[in-house]
């Protein structure tokens, strides 16, 4: 490296680090000092990016003396005992000497957390390395030998916080913005973090002074919009920027927009971030910003607004939810973009030219979309005629075992277990990449294994606590297809129609060959006098979630309310996969022959499909009202919204479709004509109907 820096000034190295110590595979203390030692120095010599595991990296300090050293003489080629082997003696070569060290770090099978030599460190260290490490363990007691060191010295409690906490957890966000720590890790320091300023409060209100107010970066409003129930990813953004230094208050879920405003004014905050998973929260984030360009309290103080959340996007926020309020409105991607985008917007010195930025580039995404009218779009008639070709003439429906609904209350848990997919529960994390395959990535495989374990131990808890529970409510009806709507019905004659499933078609372009599907073709038409059969789902594995989490959250163990509702939701979806294959096999038995694993389950490998409104096939949320009526889905404790999400958080609800031909599709954009068409079938007005299928509308 510093050859090259010397002789090309000009360029820039990178190298792979964990290929200095490969040999030592399996053996993850070896492999770390010696990335430690190896960037240490090559760093210093030059080197511009290393590319290696970020949690196999120690701190230089801290490696053991004896195998730092051994370590230096191998990779720096130190010569001393090379040179006594050459001449006869019988010295170990540093290579053989770090051999036999290895072999003894191996051999005892020490892990990180299970060396307590930390504990031997003044209590400021022992703070900070529990900090880092996430360890509850010994946080209180040290927090108290802390807080009486300070005491005799005349000092106050908040100099706990200021000194060794804040200290501490200023590592924490250095490592995370550098990519070293990742966000499970940082959750669990943030639940030290918590207990450790829980266990002080007492003593700070009992000193009642001014001077017990941390300085903190600023103070952010967090709250999911109203009509919207889902809160994760949303907490663990207040998580991080709490533990970055920031105050948070957070509001919680459906939360309308004269609170959210009331809130911000009674808490006099410097930022306001709001989430929302349901594409309804979108119109309703336009709302908020529209509402503080009003307030003058907002416009004087230019006080910016985040977006977040999945349904979220940086060219949505730019041409929808930006133009209504004149001061910035900025998207964060996920929780890893939220600390260094408020600290931009809050910084004297860099919040001028980060929003000179911002309407730069927002400018030129609005101009982007102005210009760009999307993909070519044919007329709703051409759609139509060019609809999937099924031959129903032969078509034998298969008869579900009843017509109507059933509830299934307090199912078993553990038999949902296998059916959970488990790459969504890593993405909430911020991890991304295919499971198990995360748990060997070079990058965050370490993480991810560890979460992995975290989340067995916590389902190992849900299952013998009863922690939560889950219910079903799965129903049949006869069903004929009208145009693009599905008429379903009360009796077996389909005489007596019980609701109409309004349905949309795609409408751009196809190549030759490729139909314009909508959800109606496979449901059998009502011209050919055939009664065919549709079904309808909705499951919970939220009952008692949200109490436990709250139990959590009470405790400062953020990890563990943000880990329950985490796997409430993978339970969710498990129950939903788990119930379909109970109706493909014996409820409806259209496919009672077959026999998938749970990889191809997870993959769709079988017949049949259960589309869910909000979902790319049928985007419209408010057909769920007829669904959960006709489910009596109170029945299993499960409502909606205002915007129609719904409530417990971890829930799934949809159709149920058994037409071997049917398949998943997204519809893409729609023309204006069909906008008309489905508000005339709906009743509705196309205000309405233009409001809620926003995301469908081609640029205008």
């Amino acid at each position: 490296c510093a050859w090259i820096k010397k002789h090309l000034p000009g360029a820039k190295i990178s190298g792979g680090v964990s290929n200095v110590s490969f040999s030592f595979r399996g053996n993850d203390l070896a492999r770390e000092a010696i990335h430690t030692v190896f960037l240490y120095h090559a760093i210093r010599a030059g080197l511009s990016m290393g590319i290696v595991n970020a949690g196999m990296i120690g701190v230089y300090d801290d490696l053991d003396p004896e195998l730092r050293a051994l370590v230096e003489d191998v990779l720096l080629y130190r010569t001393p005992h090379i040179e006594a082997k050459a001449k006869g003696d019988q010295a170990q070569t540093a290579t053989e000497r770090l051999i036999e060290k290895a072999a003894s770090l191996k051999g005892d099978g020490a892990r990180r957390e299970e060396q307590l030599t930390w504990r031997e460190s003044p209590v400021e260290q022992r703070i900070s390395h529990a900090l880092v490490h996430g360890l509850t363990q010994w946080i209180i007691d040290d927090t108290e030998e802390a807080w009486q060191q300070i005491l005799a010295g005349g000092g106050k409690p908040i100099e706990v916080i200021e000194g060794p906490l804040m200290q501490g957890m200023n590592v924490v966000g250095d490592l995370f913005g550098a990519g070293k720590m990742f966000l499970p890790q940082v959750v669990k320091s943030a639940r030290v973090m918590k207990q450790a300023v829980a266990h002080l409060i007492p003593y700070i209100e009992a000193e009642k002074a001014a001077s017990g107010q941390s300085q903190s970066r600023g103070k952010i409003l967090i709250a999911t919009v109203k009509g919207d129930v889902h809160d994760i990813g949303k907490n663990i953004v207040a998580v991080v920027l709490q533990c970055n230094n920031f105050d948070v208050v957070n509001l919680g879920v459906m939360v309308p927009a004269s609170e959210i405003l009331a809130q911000a004014k009674t808490h006099d905050v410097d930022a306001i971030g709001l989430s929302g998973l349901i594409t309804p929260s979108l119109e309703e984030m336009a709302h908020v910003a529209a509402e503080m360009e009003r307030d003058p309290y907002f416009r004087t103080r230019e006080i910016p607004l985040l977006i977040g959340g999945a349904t979220t996007s940086r060219i949505h926020t730019a041409v929808k939810i930006a133009p209504h309020y004149s001061h910035p409105v900025v998207h964060v991607l996920d929780a890893s973009r939220c600390v260094p985008v408020a600290q931009q917007l809050l910084s004297k010195e860099q919040r001028s030219g980060f929003i000179e930025q911002l309407k730069k580039d927002y400018d030129k995404l609005r101009e982007q979309h102005a210009k760009g009218r999307g993909p070519a779009l044919i007329s709703l008639e051409k759609a139509r005629s060019n609809a999937p070709i099924i031959d129903w003439s032969n078509h034998q429906a298969q008869v579900p075992k009843f017509i109507g609904f059933r509830h299934f209350h307090n199912l078993d848990l553990a038999s949902l277990v296998p059916y959970i997919d488990w790459q969504p529960f890593f993405q909430t994390w911020d991890l991304h990449g295919a499971f198990p395959a995360i748990l060997q990535d070079p990058v965050v495989g370490d993480t991810a294994q560890q979460l992995f374990d975290d989340a067995q131990q916590m389902l190992k808890r849900i299952l013998a606590g009863r922690w939560i529970k889950a219910h079903a409510s799965v129903g049949f009806w006869p069903a004929q297809s009208l145009g693009d709507d599905i008429v379903i019905y009360s009796d077996t004659a389909c005489t007596k129609p019980l609701m109409h499933w309004h349905n949309l078609r795609q409408q751009t372009v196809k190549k030759t060959g490729v139909a314009n599907k909508s959800l109606a073709d496979y449901v059998a038409p009502a011209g050919t006098g055939r009664c065919d059969y549709i079904g309808m789902f909705a499951v919970t594995a939220g009952d008692g979630a949200d109490e436990r989490a709250a139990q959590m959250q009470q405790a400062h163990d953020d990890y563990g309310a943000i880990m329950l509702k985490a796997l409430a939701d993978r339970f969710a979806e498990a129950l939903a996969e788990a119930m379909h294959e109970r109706v493909r096999k014996d409820l409806w038995a259209y496919a009672a022959d077959e026999s998938f694993d749970v990889t191809a389950l997870i993959q769709e490998a079988y017949q049949g499909i259960r589309p869910a409104p909000g979902y790319p096939a049928c985007p419209d949320h408010e057909v769920k009202q007829a669904m959960f009526e006709h489910l009596q889905a109170e029945g299993i404790g499960m409502r909606l919204t205002e915007s129609w999400a719904m409530w417990p958080a971890a829930s799934v609800s949809g159709f149920y479709i058994a037409h071997p031909q049917a398949t998943y599709f997204t519809l893409g954009v729609v023309g204006d004509d069909q906008l008309e068409d489905f508000a005339k079938r709906s009743g509705r007005s196309l205000e309405s109907v233009q409001r809620a299928l926003s995301s469908l509308r081609r640029a205008s």
